[in-house]
């Protein structure tokens, strides 16, 4: 390894295997706690090149900010236990993935059944509409045409290798 000034300067071949490592091992750990409370879930573990471990979690009844900072306690000190990272060296945040990110898992597609829905396609067309059922393999999306008198409710079935991706609309 090639040192400059007292550092060793590490290739980013090995950070990025170490990463990933740290990926598997974190999501095990997580796995093992939702275990425990099978109305959660795993969405999303993303970890930053500065340490920085961001874990969405969500429930089949949505979650709350108590349950986040639970999880974040439990997983804090599993994650210390396991000495992944030398002693203060990473932060953890977990949170809901939130109303503007992209759906990721159909578990969390069955929870937004009956709720507005914006649909990207792999053509990067968009269709929004009502979430009416979803399937192991497709969504049931209802969406009008038309105003008025001359409105017209139709349904499209949409398989989910067809979508880009799907967020939740908030409708007022």
């Amino acid at each position: 390894m090639k040192q400059l000034k007292g550092a060793i300067i590490v290739p980013f071949f090995i950070i990025n295997m170490l990463a990933n490592t740290h990926l598997q091992q974190i999501e095990q750990l997580i796995n093992s706690l939702l275990k425990d409370n099978p109305t959660y879930f795993l969405v999303q573990l993303r970890i930053k090149p500065t340490n920085n471990i961001k874990v969405f979690i969500d429930g089949d009844e949505g979650i709350t900010i108590d349950k986040c900072i639970y999880f974040n306690r439990k997983l804090y000190k599993l994650i210390e236990e396991k000495e992944l990272y030398p002693e203060g060296d990473f932060s953890l945040e977990i949170s809901s993935p939130g109303v503007g990110e992209p759906l990721k898992l159909q578990r969390q597609y069955l929870k937004n059944i009956g709720r507005f829905v914006e649909v990207i396609f792999i053509d990067e067309t968009k269709k929004e509409g009502k979430l009416m059922s979803v399937t192991k393999d497709e969504i049931l999306l209802e969406y009008t045409t038309g105003k008025g008198k001359k409105a017209i409710t139709e349904q499209l079935t949409i398989p989910f290798n067809n979508i880009k991706s799907t967020t939740i609309q908030i409708k007022f």
